[in-house]
């Protein structure tokens, strides 16, 4: 109640404003003719003491002083025909104040209705964090998710592919403890869209892995969970992530399903800093580094930073570039590796860099034998963190890793 009052106090307010505006009108504004005629007047008297200057013939003045007079008394007439009455009469003010108050109260009182939310309670943000974390505990779990999906329709796969597969899952089933046949029924069934059949099969593949299981299977199994659930991420998908991220905190794929997790369960924020620290050590074309950039403005903007940075790829080889240079001479080889150390050196001498970048060039300085050259640089990397303890600690280990150091 206390603001309905408010609104409706305020919009009273505004009407009572503008309708004492439009009843004052403009009489306190003197029409055009009452200028004319103090001008006229003005006149009338200029031309008696030019006449009496000598300025002008006596027959001049009485011809001015008639023409000055004409217009005078158009003037006066005009004054007389318009009255003392300026702007619109009063009942045609008083009809415009009824219906800027009825716009004001009854617009401001439907669009509330339509727009607003009446009753609401305040939401600080501590409230909205417990809010968060009850919805991540109580969410659906997997199995329950996967029975609100709707079903798909089945995937036509080639006669020979299909038949391929029941085979393999024949054999699968007549050996259970069989690794590699799970392995590739996991991977089989996810081509085929089965992608609960996938997990389930994956699980296996961990169970049988024992201890020593990677990551990546982990993160496979993680995905396979979230696609069988239609994008929803369960707990027991979170949990794999988690054990992903356990065994390699830079697992991409892991990262980016968490951060997509944390803005399911209602905290964009924890998401967004996820992404950003992914995104600064993740390879520029891998897809899950690609996918977090095109949707990283539109999460920005739901955690609050309007002003995202410009998070630059991490330096270094693409897989691409391991794989040429496996193929390659020692001579050419030598020649691609000094030829992305000159390209790492011209990006820190135009644009700059963090710390770990200069470490690096150093580094790589040391090894390829341009000892002079790895001075030089870390002459100018300690001039650009001076006064950066961490930052020069870093740049001092690379030194004392490529033999420079004093």
């Amino acid at each position: 109640m206390t603001f309905w009052a408010l609104l409706i106090l305020t919009a009273l307010l505004i009407a009572v404003f503008l309708g004492y505006s439009m009843l004052k009108g403009r009489k306190d504004r003197e029409p055009a003719a009452a200028f004319d005629l103090r001008v006229y007047r003005e006149q009338l008297a200029g031309v008696d003491r030019d006449l009496a200057r000598g300025v002008i013939s006596e027959a001049d003045a009485e011809r001015v002083r008639t023409e000055i007079s004409r217009r005078i008394l158009s003037a006066d007439a005009q004054m007389q025909a318009q009255g003392t009455q300026v702007g619109p009469p009063a009942w045609a003010n008083t009809v415009a104040i009824v219906v800027v108050a009825a716009v004001l109260i009854g617009g401001g009182f439907w669009m509330y209705r339509q727009m607003g939310a009446a009753g609401l309670p305040d939401q600080p943000l501590s409230l909205r964090k417990e809010l968060a974390e009850t919805m991540r505990a109580e969410r659906p779990s997997q199995a329950e998710a996967e029975a609100e999906v709707l079903p798909d329709l089945p995937q036509q796969l080639d006669e020979g592919y299909a038949n391929l597969l029941q085979q393999l899952r024949n054999t699968v089933a007549e050996r259970p403890d069989d690794l590699q046949g799970h392995v590739l029924l996991a991977q089989h069934e996810a081509n085929a869209g089965n992608f609960a059949a996938a997990y389930k099969a994956q699980q296996r593949v961990i169970e049988l892995s024992g201890g020593a299981v990677p990551a990546d299977a982990y993160a496979h199994l993680a995905e396979m969970m979230i696609l069988a659930a239609d994008g929803y991420i369960s707990p027991e998908a979170e949990d794999a992530l988690r054990q992903s991220l356990q065994r390699d905190p830079r697992n991409g794929p892991a990262q980016y399903y968490l951060g997509r997790m944390m803005t399911q369960v209602g905290r964009p924020d924890i998401g967004y800093r996820i992404w950003v620290e992914a995104l600064r050590t993740s390879p520029a074309d891998s897809p899950w580094a690609q996918a977090m950039r095109a949707q990283l403005e539109e999460l920005a903007f739901r955690a609050g930073v309007f002003n995202p940075p410009n998070i630059p790829a991490p330096s270094g080889p693409s897989q691409e570039d391991v794989e040429a240079a496996a193929n390659l001479t020692p001579e050419e080889r030598q020649q691609m590796i000094m030829g992305m150390v000159n390209q790492l050196s011209d990006r820190l001498a135009t644009e700059g860099g963090p710390p770990e970048d200069w470490a690096r060039l150093i580094s790589a300085l040391g090894v390829l034998g341009e000892g002079q050259r790895a001075i030089d640089i870390m002459q100018e990397a300690n001039a650009v963190f001076a006064g950066d303890a961490e930052a020069l600690e870093i740049i001092d280990a690379a030194a004392l890793q490529a033999g420079i150091a004093q």
